[in-house]
């Protein structure tokens, strides 16, 4: 995995820039996130708040605080879901990136499957696949 890795929206409004490897990788399948995506689940990766740097549309980046604690953060242009946080959990520190807005190449081998009790009832997810909570 290259050092820096790149992401922005759908319209290019909102850039950043990751300055460390990605952690926790998962695919998360409550509705929130199933609705936040439209999408039968929500594929996301952590790096410390610290790690993330917004290159270009801080001005453009929305927040919506969907439950006690949690913040998902969007395109305000073209709505793209970007980031999600909980100030409030194990990890105050770190931030979710939504992983299809990555523009650089990463190839990330440990990935699981969480909240799959909430997954949507038209999905059948592989029984091969890890899965956690």
């Amino acid at each position: 995995m290259t050092d820096t890795l790149l992401g922005s929206c759908l319209c290019g409004a909102v850039k950043y820039q990751l300055s460390a490897p990605l952690q926790a990788v998962s695919h998360c399948h409550c509705s929130q996130c199933r609705k936040s995506h439209g999408a039968a689940f929500a594929s996301y990766a952590s790096v410390r708040r610290t790690d993330l740097h917004l290159l270009q549309g801080a001005d453009r980046l929305m927040s919506y605080p969907s439950s006690e604690g949690i913040l998902r953060q969007f395109c305000g242009q073209c709505g793209s879901s970007l980031f999600w946080s909980n100030r409030l959990g194990d990890y105050p520190d770190w931030i979710s990136i939504a992983l299809g807005t990555l523009d650089t190449t990463v190839t990330l081998p440990w990935q699981k499957h969480v909240y799959v009790e909430s997954k949507a009832s038209w999905y059948a997810l592989q029984d091969d696949r890890p899965q956690g909570q």
